[in-house]
């Protein structure tokens, strides 16, 4: 594997590694020269205003895009190598929208990638039932419910057990809380580091909330004008001066001057 001048070409084995890509949508360029490697079990969270580029980023991991320039290797081979169905198993997703099939049950609907995967009946039973019990849902209770009876909070953590189903190595999160009262959302916070304790997948997770970038990242990155304005562990990112960084920081400053408790 050959990676070009200023990529960290000693990422774990498993990372997922940008090097110098070039990627557009339609004719708008979208990412210019972006070089990143994550390492395995690591969980990054991208931030950045809408159209910085982070779905595009997510896109072209599981290649449901190709870059226009660079590369991407995951698990140390480039995405233009891989069978795009057989990265696309090694990749859970997880939307905004959650995306759970209204006319299937609860456990079919987790159980649908190791259907497609061909596992048998039973082996899918007990994969369904670890996951319930993974995401904090009552196997007995939810089952064989139908979606449109869940909750949004419910309906998330169905979608996050749906793309563990078939224990990807990967998991790709596209503003999977943005849609949640901020108590369900908090909540739902709280269960995914909880989760990501137990799994240690390696989580690319893409917000538009500094604030949530901080509470779920191990490291976070900043995207601006294509290209990444900063990254590092949430402290580092935090003492940031870059002007592209520092309106996407302002809002949990003025938080933090709101709640400061009076003397």
């Amino acid at each position: 594997m050959r990676y070009s001048r200023g990529v960290a070409a000693s990422a774990s084995s498993g990372a997922i590694v940008f090097d110098n890509v070039r990627a557009s949508r339609g004719s708008v360029p979208v990412l210019h020269g972006f070089t990143l490697a994550i390492p395995a079990g690591e969980t990054l969270a991208l931030v950045g205003r809408s159209g910085a580029g982070k779905s595009t980023i997510l896109k072209l991991i599981n290649r449901l895009l190709l870059p226009d320039a660079g590369d991407v290797f995951v698990e140390s081979r480039s995405t233009r190598q891989w069978n795009p169905f057989e990265l696309r198993r090694r990749t859970g997703y997880v939307l905004q929208e959650v995306g759970l099939f209204p006319h299937m049950s609860i456990e079919d609907n987790i159980a649908t990638v190791p259907r497609l995967l061909g596992w048998d009946e039973h082996r899918i039973a007990h994969r369904a039932r670890e996951l319930f019990e993974l995401v904090g849902l009552d196997a007995g209770t939810y089952a064989h419910r139908r979606p449109d009876q869940l909750s949004g909070g419910q309906r998330q953590r169905v979608g996050v057990a749906r793309a563990l189903a078939a224990d990807p190595p990967i998991l790709l999160m596209d503003e999977p809380f943005g849609a949640l009262d901020p108590v369900t959302r908090a909540e739902l916070h709280r269960e995914f580091r909880r989760i990501q304790e137990q799994v240690r997948k390696t989580v690319v997770l893409v917000t538009h909330d500094m604030a949530e970038a901080f509470a779920l990242g191990t490291r976070v990155g900043v995207l601006a004008d294509g290209m990444l304005a900063s990254v590092g562990d949430p402290a580092t990112v935090a003492r940031s001066s870059d002007p592209r960084v520092r309106p996407l920081l302002e809002p949990l400053i003025e938080a933090t001057v709101v709640f400061r408790p009076t003397p």
